[in-house]
């Protein structure tokens, strides 16, 4: 595969150059989210309005939309244009709200430590899998549903939903109807501006229950609480599908991976303490993990080119929403008119070869398979709230006691 040379993208105009570049990649039509712009500014004014007061009680409701309390931080979280030790010492509230939020950093860094470990395991049944068969006669998110309509609608134009509504469809999809989760985790993956299969999985595996068997049930009650008034515009409404709860799925267990108990190569998980200097770089290399201003390998070498590389192979095979890609080209644009960049469309491995580098080591599959093959002159190390240990992460809670 060619490795082909773009011109970085220009402020304003990042919809249309996605369009002309990544277009025939996306699964839509080149547009952007509706609500996020990718940019370290837009990350930096988030983080500074963000407001805890009432963090606790209100980040699971759904509607009005003046009622939500989630944060709305993740997609520049997801992305590294704001880190989770960073957020973490950035925010303060009252001490019940600060405590809930901060615990829900935990969780994404409980996520990123599973799947640093597992890698694509974590696309398979932790623990057990669902037993149930399909309902091949239903639609699993049948959208003459409000419920169903609303959310979605969310997520497919914004990139982005309250934890609550990812947890009303990922177990409408899987407990009530048995449809494959994998297939729903991939549409959300396909949307979510925040979409990393560390969060999106785990997510997924905690609502249907496949890593506890525990699942997580979705009835009206729940939307008649959360998002009041929603029911009442339903054509459902005095038929309701979901009117009862659902009946417990059934389980089988599965073979259990080891490391789940026990990680034999820490150091492989967690990346360097401290920068590994191996020769002079002549670039950064800068991946969609760590975009923002504080991504280790960039902040050391601010005279240095950047290099960013749209990986062709894999994008062609995800085939994301356009509006993923476009929140990336806003960070690209931006840094684009601060320093030296370059954007490259190809496989990083033929693109970046014998080109000595600094980077920051991501906590991906991907990014150690591709290091490998590549002349790393500097490896920085990853910014955790909290380093990986070689105990247990078979739930979070036995991850806890750990960290």
């Amino acid at each position: 595969m060619n490795d082909t040379t773009l011109s970085p993208p220009e402020p304003g105009d990042e919809v249309q150059w996605v369009s002309d570049h990544l277009g025939n990649l996306c699964v839509d039509e080149a547009r952007r989210s509706s609500r996020f712009v990718g940019t370290q500014t837009a990350a930096d004014a988030a983080l500074a309005s963000l407001d805890l007061t009432g963090y606790a009680k209100r980040r699971n409701e759904v509607l009005p939309l003046s009622q939500r309390g989630a944060s709305g931080l993740s997609p520049w979280i997801r992305h590294g244009l704001l880190t989770l030790p960073g957020v973490h010492r950035a925010v303060d509230g009252p001490s019940a709200d600060l405590r809930k939020f901060r615990d829900e950093l935990r969780w994404q860094e409980y996520g990123r430590h599973l799947y640093a470990r597992l890698g694509s395991v974590t696309g398979e049944p932790l623990r057990r899998a669902l037993a149930s068969e399909p309902n091949a006669a239903a639609d699993p998110w049948d959208r003459s549903m409000r419920c169903m309509e609303v959310n979605l609608d969310e997520l497919e134009r914004d990139g982005w939903m309250v934890n609550q509504t990812r947890m009303w469809l990922a177990s409408q999809w899987s407990v009530r109807h048995g449809a494959d989760w994998r297939e729903g985790e991939h549409h959300f993956f396909t949307h979510l501006l925040d979409g990393s299969r560390a969060a999106n999985r785990l997510g997924w595996q905690w609502t249907i229950g496949t890593g506890t068997a525990k699942a997580y049930g979705f009835s009206q009650s729940q939307v008649l609480r959360r998002a009041p008034g929603l029911c009442g515009g339903c054509s459902h409404r005095n038929s309701c599908p979901i009117g009862d709860w659902p009946d417990d799925p059934e389980f089988t267990d599965v073979d259990v991976d080891p490391r789940l108990r026990h990680d034999p190569d820490v150091e492989r998980t967690t990346g360097p303490r401290r920068a590994e200097r191996h020769s002079t770089p002549e670039a950064v290399w800068l991946t969609a993990e760590s975009l923002g201003d504080d991504d280790p390998a960039l902040a050391a070498h601010p005279q240095l080119p950047v290099v960013f590389v749209f990986d062709e192979p894999l994008l062609a095979k995800l085939q994301l929403s356009s509006k993923r890609l476009v929140f990336l080209a806003d960070r690209l644009a931006e840094l684009g008119a601060q320093r030296e960049l370059e954007v490259h469309l190809g496989d990083p491995v033929q693109v970046l070869a014998d080109r000595p580098l600094a980077v920051t080591f991501a906590p991906v599959p991907g990014w150690r398979r591709r290091a490998r093959s590549l002349t790393l002159a500097e490896v920085h190390p990853w910014p955790w709230l909290e380093r990986p240990r070689s105990g247990s992460i078979a739930s979070f809670s036995a991850w806890s006691k750990r960290n």
